[in-house]
């Protein structure tokens, strides 16, 4: 997938090195798009020396969301005009095939509106897009899959593998096409094991994976991967897809999913999916993420807004999104999703 002289590897040291290199105070300063930005009322700066009190972060130690956008906004793309054409942006997945890359995240819960999940499912359908269900009973995931949406379901690591068993065999008969696992909800905030909303949880073994890949019978796919370490082992547990995610930067400087993700996709050498979760915000993020090696995105709080004013809304802005990863595509030569260069990024240190 996505051939290139120069491997997905290389750009990963370019890129870490490049960052490592950078003062904290020249991190803390830059601003996409040029010179760091003064705050309001702040005396005019001389460019290169802005006072630390006088310019606005562009992210905030620690706080991976924050770095994870400054990730994004620090690749930048060449044109590639000639011999380019009108591109597609059908995803072919697990056997059938999605009109676009962009796929909705697995949430849970989303009673404001009533009736989110619906909606959000709803939308998927509208827009021939992957549906993924997080939480949730099982109930509501018969009523999203009656929908239309072609679903993934999310399960999380349960304590009791019964638990995890039962709720593969309600996902298959329901009418997913595929099923998962989160496997980053094994640990709470003081190194314990997790407890969501009164279940309590644990991290899993290889072995285990392993099992609960056999029992599906249907595509597994782990979630919460950001490592080549857990890559391989999912990998070695015959799991068909990986979703690259640090759940929203839910543990403190976690690696931007794009900073590991050409690594873990040399890594993995084609021999299974991999998705891109956390801070895609535009057919833009979503074209960096698949030029560096995913095959699809997911879309999660940036789409929520959206729901508030109903399925064509949320769909309108799902498709708005795939537009403009078409158009990124097509500035840059791409006229399918299995002809992405990494090549075509250039990093920044703004």
């Amino acid at each position: 997938m996505k051939d290139s002289q120069l491997s997905r590897r290389t750009f990963v040291k370019m890129s870490t090195a490049g960052v490592a290199a950078m003062s904290l105070p020249a991190l803390a300063g830059a601003r996409p798009g040029g010179a760091a930005e003064a705050a309001p009322g702040a005396a005019p700066q001389q460019q290169g020396g802005a006072a630390a009190q006088n310019v606005i972060p562009a992210w905030r130690p620690g706080d991976a969301d924050s770095f994870t956008r400054y990730y994004f906004d620090s690749l930048m793309l060449e044109a590639r005009y000639l011999d380019s054409d009108i591109p597609s942006t059908k995803l072919e997945l697990f056997g059938e095939t999605f009109d676009t890359p962009i796929m909705t995240a697995a949430l849970s819960h989303l009673n404001n509106p009533q009736g989110g999940m619906i909606i959000y499912a709803k939308a998927a359908a509208a827009c021939k897009a992957v549906h993924w269900m997080g939480m949730g009973e099982d109930k509501e995931l018969e009523d999203i899959i009656a929908t239309g949406a072609r679903t993934i379901k999310v399960i999380k690591p349960h304590e009791s593998n019964d638990e995890v068993f039962r709720r593969i065999r309600h996902a298959v008969g329901a009418g997913c096409f595929a099923v998962g696992m989160d496997i980053d909800h094994a640990f709470n905030s003081q190194g314990k094991y997790d407890n969501v909303l009164g279940l309590p949880m644990r991290p899993k073994t290889t072995e285990e994976i392993r099992s609960f890949v056999k029992a599906a019978r249907i595509p597994f796919i782990i979630k919460g991967v950001l490592s080549v370490t857990d890559a391989k082992k999912c990998l070695e547990a015959g799991v068909a897809g990986i979703v690259i995610s640090h759940h929203g930067g839910h543990v403190p400087y976690s690696c931007p999913p794009l900073m590991v993700l050409e690594e873990i996709a040399d890594a993995v050498g084609g021999k299974m999916k991999i998705f891109v979760d956390c801070g895609v915000v535009s057919g833009m993020d979503a074209y960096k993420a698949l030029a560096l090696g995913a095959d699809a995105v997911s879309v999660g709080r940036h789409l929520m807004p959206y729901l508030r004013d109903g399925v064509e809304a949320t769909a309108k802005r799902i498709d708005a999104m795939t537009a403009e990863l078409a158009r990124a595509m097509a500035v840059t030569g791409v006229t399918s999703l299995d002809k992405m260069d990494p090549t075509v990024i250039h990093r920044t240190l703004f």
